[in-house]
């Protein structure tokens, strides 16, 4: 073993045949130490392509990667080594990630001192101290705010990896994302339990408590020793301005982000130069009448069988109407959604381009899927769910597009709250405000 051939290509090769090897059944210990002797070091970025390859080449399924990721974090850990990167100032979304995880790791670490409290006690039926149990809920509306946290990770960061080829992050972390919410939510539901007993508290603590904290360390240490590394290698910087701009809409986990980062210029998203050129194409022809058209107020008008309206006009409509638009091309890439004031779901502008199956979690994608293959095959036009949604009463509705020949031009999505609809009663015949 001392001839170590120690170059990218190999230490590909060999990380993807030991991977495969753990997900055949080999024991992680006998792994690592192979791992260990065959590969000096890794970085970040040659992790995400062993990922990616084991997707697109090898045929494993999302969620067999899930199933092995926290395997395949405790066996490559000890050899990964993080090439030298110019320090980010503060305020640079990197940072802002990071100062985050050191958050979040000390509410983790308060959260189990205040479980402990809680389930301490010599009579395991008496009810949990009343004081305990309250800290015990402060700590954990701390800790939901990794939320905010996990959701610019996965609407910005993951965006602008998927335009490099690197699609494997957004598509296995998102789905170790949604377990730790989940783990959370079970942990809350615990805690919220009026009748708690110091038996209930000490089962809670050992079980669920300790998974979901677990869960939630553990994603911090990708984030940490791979995710973050692999985009300071990756991301341009007019990527991360976009990033940083795109941020605030999401808000900020536990910390708030410092003040030395100001890009210069933040750009648009970068869309692909496919989906441009093909929306030029498609509108040449709309724009040749709109030239021939009257100008309305806001520039010149785009012509329609029932009318006219300007862009300024055409955009002012989108912005008022009562639903949340969003338009998938028949690529399945998206290529608009409207700006509402209170839109019921946030879309950053760097989703536009993106493919519509990667703004999703995991456990959901198989669903989008077969919408759009069945709008796509003339099956169904329309796909309705109504859900319960932070107290609001949502309903989405997706609709097939089709040109007049009925060619297949993509799918809309139509998000509204109908909370307030769904409570009226009687009618109102007079105008009141």
């Amino acid at each position: 073993m001392s001839e170590i051939i120690d170059n990218r290509a190999h230490r590909l090769r060999t990380l993807k045949a030991l991977v495969l090897d753990l997900h055949r059944g080999a024991r992680p210990a006998d792994v690592k130490d192979r791992m260990k002797a065959l590969v000096r070091e890794c970085d970040a970025a040659e992790i995400a392509a062993m990922e990616q390859q084991l997707l697109d080449e090898e045929g494993i399924q999302v969620k067999e990667i899930m199933g092995m990721c926290d395997l395949h974090s405790e066996v490559v850990r000890e050899i990964l080594v993080e090439r030298a990167h110019a320090p980010v100032a503060a305020g640079h979304p990197v940072d802002t990630f990071r100062r985050e995880n050191a958050a979040l790791e000390a509410a983790a670490g308060r959260m189990e001192a205040a479980l402990g409290v809680l389930a301490d006690g010599a009579d395991a039926q008496a009810g949990a101290d009343p004081a305990a149990l309250l800290e015990c809920r402060r700590c954990f509306n701390e800790l939901m705010d990794v939320d905010k946290h996990y959701l610019r990770k996965e609407h910005l960061l993951f965006s602008c990896l998927e335009r490099h080829g690197l699609s494997g992050p957004s598509k296995v972390m998102w789905g170790k994302d949604d377990e730790v919410r989940r783990l959370l939510k079970q942990l809350g539901e615990g805690l919220a339990r009026e009748d708690l007993t110091v038996a209930a508290a000490r089962a809670l603590r050992s079980t669920v408590a300790d998974a979901a904290l677990g869960a939630l360390r553990e994603m911090i240490s990708k984030e940490e020793n791979i995710l973050l590394p692999l985009a300071l290698q990756t991301l341009t910087e007019a990527e991360w301005a976009e990033i940083w701009a795109q941020s605030p809409q999401f808000g900020w986990c536990l910390v708030d982000p410092g003040e030395d980062y100001r890009p210069a210029d933040v750009k648009k998203p970068v869309v692909p130069e496919a989906v441009v050129a093909q929306a030029e194409r498609e509108g040449a022809a709309l724009n040749l009448a709109a030239a021939a058209a009257a100008p309305g107020p806001g520039g010149e008008a785009l012509v329609f069988p029932t009318g006219a309206l300007s862009l300024t006009q055409l955009s002012a409509i989108f912005s008022t109407l009562p639903v949340d638009l969003t338009f998938v091309d028949h690529e399945d890439r998206v290529r608009f959604f409207s700006e509402g004031p209170d839109r019921v779901f946030a879309r950053p502008k760097a989703v536009i381009g993106r493919k519509v199956q990667h703004c999703h979690p995991p456990s959901s994608v198989d669903v989008v899927e077969r919408i759009l293959d069945d709008f796509r095959a003339d099956r169904q036009n329309v796909a309705e769910f109504w859900i319960d949604f932070h107290g609001r009463f949502v309903h989405i509705r997706y609709f097939a597009v089709r040109s007049p020949a009925g060619e297949y031009l993509g799918t809309l999505e139509v998000t509204q709250d109908a909370t307030q609809i769904r409570a009226l009663e009687g009618e109102r015949r007079l105008l009141q405000y």
